[in-house]
């Protein structure tokens, strides 16, 4: 009975330590008015991948989003919500990029997969999570926070979201920048065929 007891003890602590870990390991986040720290790496759009650095963005709002993981639930309903709403995005001069730990395969699968418009960005050694407090949301499996940053055309961070729901996150950020209603210009019909 004894050794039951300390068996249920020590699994109690040990499922304490796994549930506070996150708290811990997380880096803190960067706050509305701060510069965005500046970062280079390689984008993947489509097949393609290229360099890039956020400073390549610089005249444009970005909308920078952090998710654990390609393929998961969660993350392909946020990206996929981001997809529906993308034209607006454009639309409304907005740059989209997520970013993940998964590798560039990976992404061009997900890309792929779920026909997304927009770039996602490696980062294997998690500099740019690691710079923007969303290393380590999951420590256990090293995945990075659900987190979203809006960063303005000069490059300082006007929208932090530390909490997102990946089906409406991306509304919520239209909403948010007042954009929700700027959709695409309606395209021209076709001329008429002209008769002699």
């Amino acid at each position: 009975m004894k050794m039951i007891t300390i068996g249920l003890i020590a699994l109690a602590i040990v499922a304490v330590t796994v549930a506070i870990r996150p708290q811990f390991a997380r880096a803190e986040l960067l706050k509305e008015g701060q510069i965005a720290p500046p970062f280079t790496t390689q984008m993947i759009t489509g097949e393609q991948e290229a360099p890039m650095s956020l400073a390549d963005f610089h005249g444009k709002k970005v909308i920078l989003y952090f998710y654990p993981k390609d393929e998961t639930s969660g993350c392909t309903k946020e990206a996929c919500a981001f997809r529906d709403g993308y034209a607006r995005y454009t639309n409304a001069g907005l740059v989209v990029l997520g970013c993940s730990v998964d590798t560039a395969d990976a992404h061009k699968d997900f890309i792929r997969k779920n026909s997304l418009p927009f770039p996602l960005l490696l980062d294997p050694d998690k500099k740019i999570a690691t710079a923007y407090g969303a290393a380590n949301g999951i420590p256990i499996l090293g995945l990075d926070r659900r987190i979203t940053y809006v960063i303005d055309e000069n490059g300082k961070i006007i929208k932090v979201y530390p909490s997102v729901d990946p089906s409406t996150h991306a509304i919520e950020i239209l909403n948010d920048l007042g954009a929700a209603d700027a959709t695409p210009p309606a395209q021209a019909s076709p001329a008429a065929p002209v008769s002699n």
